[in-house]
């Protein structure tokens, strides 16, 4: 949900595009680092190939462009090609609709694609580009920049991802219908993409296209999403089976919400001031703001947890009814946990959201958390204020992130020198009405939609990876949504879980990425069935 605003993410399977194959090879640009060594940098040999449909628009046109690198990755040099293309999406008369864009990376030298794991890695926003676990946590390259600190100004630095996850498997890097490059064409609107399931149901016929025009229909495969990413692979992984009858091997979850009722501070709606309270606590444990501040902290949110689950949340269904006495007894434990002043808390009415969290934790010191990831401060611009006003994690770190990408596609992938990238596109309004819901409007939940999964695949795994100190999707909810699905004990086994010292994304610190790397090869290695 980064780079975009956040909730304060049956169509026929079209025939392949016909037409002539025309390969160019364009000059070399003079760069005398471009070699083939394990620094990563492309060769200079670049593959550029166009299929144009005979029925397509001029706008609707598959591009596909190839160059060759090598890295170190894990300890050894990995020889890869990267893709930049696109896959043309048509409607049932075979009318192009959009055109969605992709980075692939492939290891050389696979003889059998089966024995190769596939990954699909996508960000969520809704809105978001996948430039973020593009160039932060999966792919070859990795921006370079301090951790919990405003980036320097440019020169800033992309070096070789050691932690990628090229080294055990093939990775497909989506942007969505909106973002990146990616756009409707023809006389499709965005609204057609746009929502819950218009987006899945987008990205389900590309995966499959994908699986096509590549040959890897009998590669293990898996979804990787993070933030409203994870929506997306919950409602895609029910579209892939049931549309397509394509089985995963695994979904990998970062920064999870599936079911929106967990976060979303509406009124007369409680349940995220209890998924919250163990976020606000491990902040405040990180931030020293605690009077009595515990060694260890993962004893702690136990007990937090506790208390969220048990008397804070019998505190709050009693609403109007609950004794001074009791009410008393409530300011003091969320006082000892988050921080914050009893003064404040009674005034909230015992009721913190998370923007007056971020604001309030530390403004006698005249700074404001982040959202995306808590360790992070800034300096407050108005102290009165009721909210953050903005997000420090998201001011440190984009310019890095934006400006290597858009050099790294330029000068090493060679591709869009002419074309403007959204890191994150305008995909409003988002339609949030999901699968056959009736009656009243409610919150968005796709958590039975990966309950369904899990009960008609029963040899599907899923992987929970969550930061201790995102403010934007809670460690805590994602963990209750996993406990509430519904599901046999013996499925339920097949959902691992992992936190990470660090916010929503993780992989800002080192060695919470390097912890993701060591869980994510553990996960594969069990699930792939090589």
């Amino acid at each position: 949900m980064k780079r975009a605003a956040f909730i304060a993410a049956a169509v026929l399977i079209p025939a392949a595009v016909s037409g002539q194959r025309a390969t160019r090879r364009p000059e070399a640009r003079p760069d005398s680092s471009r070699d083939t060594t394990a620094r990563g940098r492309a060769d200079t040999t670049v593959e550029t190939t166009i299929l144009q449909g005979p029925r397509a628009p001029a706008p609707a046109r598959e591009v596909h462009v190839v160059t060759h690198h090598s890295a170190m990755i894990g300890g050894k040099r990995i020889d890869y090609d990267a893709t930049v293309g696109n896959i043309i999406l048509r409607d049932s008369t075979d009318e192009p609709t959009a055109e969605i864009y992709y980075t692939a990376y492939t290891e050389r030298g696979v003889t059998d694609r089966s024995r190769r794991p596939l990954m699909f890695a996508y960000n969520g926003g809704p809105g978001s580009s996948s430039v973020w676990v593009h160039m932060g946590l999966l792919g070859p390259k990795r921006v370079d920049i301090p951790d919990t600190v405003h980036s320097a100004p440019p020169p800033y630095h992309l070096v070789d991802n050691q932690y990628s996850m090229l080294d055990k498997a093939d990775l497909v890097f989506i942007d969505p219908v909106g973002t990146g490059y990616s756009k409707p064409v023809g006389k499709a609107k965005g609204k057609s993409f746009w929502g819950v399931d218009q987006d899945a149901n987008a990205l389900g016929e590309f995966v499959s296209r994908y699986l096509s025009e590549s040959g890897r229909w009998n590669s293990p495969r898996y979804l990787m999403g993070e933030s409203y990413g994870t929506t997306r692979s919950a409602a895609l992984s029910a579209v892939l089976q049931n549309r397509y009858n394509i089985d995963l091997n695994g979904v990998i979850l970062l920064s999870s919400v599936l079911d929106f009722q967990t976060i979303t501070f509406d009124a007369g709606n409680d349940m995220p001031y209890v998924m919250y309270l163990p976020s606000y606590a491990a902040v405040a444990w990180y931030h020293n703001a605690l009077a009595n501040r515990p060694a260890d902290l993962r004893p702690f949110l136990k007990e937090v947890e506790h208390f969220a689950t048990t008397d804070y949340a019998q505190a709050l269904m009693a609403g109007d009814n609950l004794s001074s006495a009791d009410r008393a007894k409530i300011i003091a434990r969320l006082q000892q946990y988050t921080g914050l002043s009893g003064e404040y808390i009674d005034k909230a009415n015992l009721r913190v959201n998370a923007g007056q969290f971020e604001k309030e934790l530390l403004r006698e010191h005249g700074q404001t958390v982040g959202r995306l990831d808590a360790r992070f401060v800034g300096e407050t611009g108005d102290l009165l204020a009721e909210n953050a006003e903005y997000d420090p994690q998201s001011a440190d770190i984009s310019s890095a992130y934006v400006s290597l990408f858009n050099q790294y596609m330029h000068e090493e992938l060679n591709y869009g020198r002419d074309k403007l990238y959204a890191i994150s596109g305008r995909v409003n309004p988002w339609d949030w009405t999901h699968g056959d819901r009736r009656g009243w409007p409610g919150h968005t939940n796709v958590a039975v939609d990966l309950a369904n999964t899990l009960s008609t695949n029963p040899k599907l795994h899923v992987m929970l990876n969550s930061g201790l100190f995102d403010l934007a999707t809670p460690y805590f909810a994602a963990e209750w949504t996993m406990d509430h699905l519904g599901v046999p004990r013996q499925v339920r086994s097949q959902i691992t879980e992992a936190e990470y010292m660090s916010g929503h994304m993780i992989y800002v610190n080192v060695p919470s990425l390097a912890q993701f790397k060591s869980n994510v090869s553990a996960f594969i290695d069990k699930t792939s069935g090589l």
